[in-house]
């Protein structure tokens, strides 16, 4: 009996044994920024804002750059916005899932074992 057999890669960096990058991470900021709100990107992937922002915060601090950069509430309303930095790895980041991905697509051969 043939079998639907696929191999998923999802992979972090880590900054001082800490996991700092990945997909979740990604989203977030992706959803920052089309939004430019936190919530709202929190909103859209179930997530909690105290959560959300813990994952800003936690960019912000380690990073060697500041990855979302906020504006307070008032008359307008508040916001958020991504920093070039924070685009750079973003774009860094796919390109590497994307090497990834087709280094796992060439060795579907090895599940035919399975």
């Amino acid at each position: 009996m043939k079998k639907d057999i696929q191999l998923h890669l999802r992979h972090w960096v880590y900054v001082d044994g800490n996991k700092f990058f990945g997909p979740g991470r990604l989203e977030l900021l992706e959803g920052i920024e089309a939004t430019g709100s936190i919530v709202k990107a929190a909103k859209a992937m179930g997530m909690s804002y105290k959560k959300a922002w813990a994952m800003v915060d936690s960019m912000n601090s380690h990073g060697q750059q500041p990855y979302v950069i906020t504006q307070k509430g008032g008359q307008l309303g508040g916001g958020a916005q991504l920093t070039e930095t924070a685009k750079s790895v973003m774009a860094a980041y796919r390109k590497l899932d994307a090497r990834l991905q087709a280094i796992a697509r060439k060795e579907q051969d090895i599940l035919a074992l399975i």
